[in-house]
């Protein structure tokens, strides 16, 4: 005689156990669908700076003590004062979300060997928020200050002798996340101008494509 007993908890066991697998399934599914949707949502908003095309318009860039700069597309433009060095760059923004530009860090040489990313406390803070268009043209800006600093000589040395010079730019999207490094170069041109290009980039929070 059949023990009805036995082959209803095996069933209900069976049952809850397929409910389980089912249930992980579906987590499991919702998980990952949680996860693609994130990962196309951050995609959205993610800004990555080039400097900006030959046959972009000139941009005029302002200074807090009323200094300005023009700066034709693709390059960057430089002024040496005894009591400032004055800086400015083109960028584009060939991303797809705004870039909100957070610091700088400057190099007095242009070194193939130097493959390491500023540490984020090494870089210089912008004082005022500068932002990027996604698809659009925008620009940086920088200035050393004080002429006893060996960060002035260096700077204002290097562009005296019109030597090719790096600068690293730290930079975020709108909600100050996906922030990424870029290191750009300005090299001499005959004309007393410099040229901009970008050579690597890094990111800071989240793992490199390479």
């Amino acid at each position: 005689m059949a023990d009805w007993v036995t082959i209803s908890a095996i069933a209900s066991a069976g049952g809850t156990l397929v409910l389980a697998a089912a249930t992980f399934a579906s987590v499991k599914s919702a998980h990952r669908a949680a996860r693609v949707a994130e990962r196309s949502l951050m995609a959205g908003l993610r800004p990555l700076l080039m400097p900006s095309k030959l046959d972009d318009p000139e941009v005029k860039v302002g200074f807090a003590d009323d200094k300005w700069l023009k700066v034709p597309g693709g390059q960057a433009a430089v002024d040496i004062t005894p009591q400032t060095v004055y800086m400015a760059m083109g960028l584009r923004n060939v991303g797809t979300g705004i870039a909100v530009l957070h610091g700088w860090h400057f190099f007095p040489e242009r070194s193939y060997e130097n493959t390491v990313p500023t540490p984020l406390e090494d870089f210089t803070r912008l004082n005022r928020d500068l932002y990027v268009p996604a698809g659009d043209v925008g620009f940086w800006q920088g200035a050393f200050r004080d002429p006893a600093a060996p960060a002035f000589a260096e700077a204002a040395s290097a562009f005296t002798a019109r030597r090719p010079v790096m600068i690293d730019l730290l930079y975020g999207d709108h909600e100050g996340g996906q922030r990424v490094i870029t290191r750009f170069s300005l090299m001499p041109r005959a004309d007393d101008g410099w040229v901009a290009t970008a050579g690597r980039y890094w990111n800071v929070d989240r793992d490199d494509p390479r």
